[in-house]
């Protein structure tokens, strides 16, 4: 018969009952379940409830690999098992972004100078450029005072320099090319540009 021992309440796992331990003879409470069988268990199914000096010698009896093969085994531990899915991608500045600057009085500008890095340069006539605008004003080498007359103008030197046609039919710079297009049409639609 095991003699009950003080209950550690820091223990993983361990739900209060005061029933006793599964194991025949003993008399400590059955805080910790445990499968039924050993092994070969698969989902939810029936659960017996041990004690912890129980649960620690099933614990220690319990191989994850019983019944598989040396290719499964060999699987299950390579460095990235589990890894094989794609996962989203995390915002790079957290997950707090710069609040909406119109809402707030800021006189001391104590908001303003937390964000002020991921802001980037303002425009000269006070327009707000959105990120995406940007990257398109980097794609095509503007600054962001740029104005309609310079972007149609850098748009046609870019595409007269990337063109295949241009460039005896080499299609090496196809990708830039499609850069180039994309961030035109994004922003020739901008307000910031009307």
């Amino acid at each position: 018969m095991t003699e009950a021992k003080p209950r550690n309440p820091r223990f993983h796992g361990r739900i209060e009952r005061e029933d006793p331990c599964s194991e025949p003879g003993c008399t400590a409470p059955g805080e910790f379940r445990a499968p039924l069988t050993p092994g070969g268990f698969d989902g939810p199914g029936a659960w017996r409830w041990l004690c912890l000096d129980h649960v620690r010698e099933f614990n220690a009896g319990y191989n994850f690999f019983t019944g598989m093969s040396p290719e499964e085994i060999q699987a299950a531990q390579r460095p990235f098992s589990g890894w094989e899915r794609e996962t989203r991608a995390f915002a790079r500045a957290g997950a707090d972004g710069p609040p909406r600057w119109a809402d707030f009085s800021d006189p001391l500008d104590a908001i303003q100078a937390r964000f002020a890095a991921t802001r980037g340069a303002e425009r000269k006539d006070g327009r707000q450029l959105s990120g995406e605008q940007r990257r398109d004003l980097k794609t095509l080498g503007l600054d962001v005072d740029a104005d309609r007359r310079a972007l149609r103008n850098r748009y046609s030197e870019l595409v007269r320099r990337y063109h295949p046609d241009r460039n005896g039919g080499d299609r090496s710079h196809e990708k830039a090319l499609g850069d180039v297009i994309s961030a035109y049409q994004r922003l020739k639609g901008a307000e910031v540009f009307g």
